[in-house]
C-alpha cells in the first residue's frame, strides 16, 4: 500500500468567536497546528530549541493567548510576560494583535529571577491611550488554570480554558447574565460538542500567524542611539550581533550601517 500523504496544515490558525445563546457565554476555539508549525520553524531558523517542559508550557500559553486576543476589541495590542517557577524556572513572553493578525513569543531560561510565586504581567496597549498593566499572582498548576485565574483577577469575569486534544484549544468566557452553573461544570467533551447541544451563533473569525515582523531596518535606530555604548566592541570585533527580544532573530550590525 502507498504511504498516506501528510495531513495538510493551513497557513494560519482560524479562531472562531461563538456566542452560546441562553448560556450568555462567548466560546473562542481554534486548531492551533499552523501556529505550532511556524513556532518550530522559527526555532529551527534561529538555531534554538526548548526543553520539553518549557516547550509544552509555551505552546499552551501561546494558544490561550491567541484565543484571548479574539475576545478583545480589534484595535488593542496585548503582551503577556510570565515569570514561572513551576513546572520549571523560566520566563515566557507572548504578544500580538488582531489588527495585524499575528502572534509571536519565546522562552527564556538563562538569568531568570526566582519568584516566590508564578507571576503574570499582562499589558494592553491602545492607540492614544495610556498602557494598562496587570500583575497577577498565579497558583501552581496547568496553564489553563493560570488563564482562568487571569480572567478572574484582570478581566474580572469567569472563564474556562480547555485543551481539546490534537492541537485544538477552547476558551469559554462569561458575558453579562451568564449561566455560571453551566460554565463551572463544563467539560472538554461538552465544549467540543457545543454546536450539537446548544444554540450558537458564529460572531466572527480571525486568522493568526506566528510572525514577528522584525527587520534590521527597524532595529538600527535603537543601535544608532546607543552607538557610543558599543564603540569599543565595534572597534574590537568589527561588528555587533543584535538579538530581537521577541523572536530571537540575530542580526549582524557593522560600522558602515551606523
Amino acid at each position: 500500500m502507498p504511504e498516506e500523504s501528510p495531513q495538510h496544515v493551513e497557513e494560519f490558525a482560524t479562531v472562531q468567536s461563538i456566542f452560546v445563546r441562553h448560556r450568555n457565554c462567548l466560546l473562542l476555539r481554534a486548531d492551533m497546528s499552523p501556529l505550532f508549525v511556524d513556532y518550530y520553524l522559527n526555532l529551527m531558523q534561529h538555531g534554538q530549541r526548548n526543553a520539553e517542559k518549557e516547550d509544552a508550557v509555551f505552546k499552551d500559553l501561546l494558544a490561550y493567548f491567541t484565543l484571548h486576543l479574539v475576545s478583545r476589541p480589534w484595535q488593542e495590542y496585548h503582551a503577556w510576560t510570565l515569570n514561572a517557577r513551576t513546572p520549571s524556572l523560566a520566563n515566557y513572553f507572548v504578544s500580538g494583535s488582531s489588527l495585524t493578525e499575528d502572534v509571536i513569543g519565546r522562552v527564556f531560561t538563562e538569568g531568570v529571577k526566582v519568584p516566590e510565586h508564578n507571576m503574570l504581567y499582562a499589558q494592553n496597549l491602545r492607540t492614544n491611550k495610556e498602557p494598562q498593566t496587570s500583575v497577577i499572582v498565579l497558583p501552581d498548576g496547568a496553564v489553563s488554570t493560570w488563564v482562568e485565574e487571569f480572567y478572574r483577577q484582570s478581566e474580572q469575569r469567569e472563564a474556562r480554558a480547555f485543551d481539546l486534544g490534537h492541537d485544538a484549544y477552547a476558551l469559554v468566557a462569561a458575558q453579562p447574565g451568564a449561566d455560571y452553573d453551566w460554565l463551572t461544570e463544563l467539560t472538554a467533551e461538552q465544549v467540543a460538542a457545543v454546536a450539537e447541544t446548544e444554540e450558537t451563533k458564529v460572531l466572527e473569525t480571525r486568522k493568526f500567524t506566528f510572525r514577528c515582523g522584525c527587520t534590521l531596518q527597524k532595529i538600527l535606530p535603537t543601535i544608532q542611539a546607543m552607538q557610543k555604548d558599543f564603540a569599543d566592541l565595534l572597534a574590537e570585533q568589527g561588528y555587533l550581533e543584535v538579538s530581537c527580544p521577541r523572536c530571537g532573530a540575530v542580526y549582524k550590525v557593522t560600522p558602515d550601517m551606523l
